[in-house]
Order: C-alpha cells, then structure tokens, then sequence
C-alpha cells in the first residue's frame, strides 16, 4: 500500500485504492482492514425503526453510514448510525467525516459478515479490539447494539465508558419482540415486534 491504511482512509482513498464496488465499506480497526457489505433488508428495517425514534427527540440528527474518525486511536469506522446533536448535523454538511467526540450514540447492526468486530471482545478468547472497545476508548457516551445472531438475538445498550480500559458498562439488555428503551438524553421507546436474526 502507498501509505498508512488509516491515513489513506482519512483522505478518502482507500475503497478507490481496492477498487471496491459503491455498495460495500471498508473501515479501519486497530490496522486491520474490514470491507462490508450493505445489510440485508430485515437488518435496514431495523436501522429506519431506531432512526424515526430518535428523531423523533428533536435533539438528534441521525446520519446513515458516515465516516466516523476515532483520531485518537488512528481508527476509522462507518457505524450504521450515527446519532449527532442537531449542530453537529447540519456541519456535517459541509464534510464527510464526523468525529468521534461528536457521536452521542453510535449504533451498529450484526450479520454474519462483521458479528465478531461490532461485539465486546470475547472473554478469555482474543483481546483484538473491536468496534465495541473502540467507541468507548475514544469516550463515544452510548453504544447500541443490535445482534441479529440466530443463537443469542437480542439488543444491548452501553453507556459510562470508561476511555482508559476500553469498555462500557451494560445499561439495557432486551429480547427481540420486547420495547427497547433508551434512557435520556434520548427518552425514546423503540419497537422490535418486527425485528428478526438473520437468515443463516
């Protein structure tokens, strides 16, 4: 490569430098290159059920698939969402990336593509970072995640990371079909009736 792999994601010119197709993503994770494919239907159904909701907060402004850049540990993610103030939101017009520090909640959507990045490191398994440790690393305040894992489908909410360790704490935990509810500053309920794992 002719240059830093999280440099040349910054500079937008990674995906050109694979001659990767416009319907995949590539994120850089603690030097190691991910390319994703867009998620299913069912797994877009649930991105557009947490976006109406917290829209809904006139506080927030979601952004489908921007370029987050974690600076501060050289790592550069595309969250499925990413919930920024309103202010935050309208700058983000005039450029491509946000910053980690303007995140108040990032939301990541499991399939069996990118599972392993977008979980907690596996205990007594691997200490690779993942997505999870890196969010809170760079001290974004809440993390959800949705796994679509046919063997454990659920919803997780984190919160209060704690930068030096790289963790969160678990602030919610629910089963598909149950409302999600995200505490303030959100104060929105989420329906997950229509929620379903992906299809192995």
């Amino acid at each position: 490569m002719p240059d830093d792999p999280y440099v040349m994601w910054c500079r937008g010119e990674l995906a050109e430098h694979f001659r990767l197709p416009y319907d995949l993503r590539i994120e850089v994770l603690d030097g190691v290159l991910a390319v994703l494919p867009a998620l299913d239907d069912s797994g877009a159904g649930i991105l557009l059920d947490v976006e109406r909701a917290v829209e809904s907060a006139c506080s927030w402004r979601v952004l489908r698939q921007v370029k987050v850049d974690l600076a501060e540990i050289e790592n550069g993610y595309i969250p499925d969402l990413a919930v920024v103030g309103r202010e935050a939101g309208e700058c983000r017009q005039m450029r491509e990336t946000v910053r980690s520090g303007d995140l108040e909640l990032a939301v990541e959507v499991t399939s069996s593509f990118n599972a392993e990045n977008s979980r907690r490191p596996s205990l007594g398994g691997s200490k690779r970072a993942t997505k999870w440790s890196g969010y809170a690393r760079t001290g974004v305040p809440y993390y959800l995640l949705v796994d679509r894992d046919p063997r454990q489908p659920g919803v997780t909410l984190f919160g209060a990371p704690d930068k030096a360790e790289g963790a969160y704490e678990v602030l919610g935990e629910w089963k598909f079909g149950e409302s999600v509810r995200l505490p303030e500053p959100f104060g929105v309920e989420i329906g997950t009736d229509a929620w379903r794992p992906w299809s192995a």
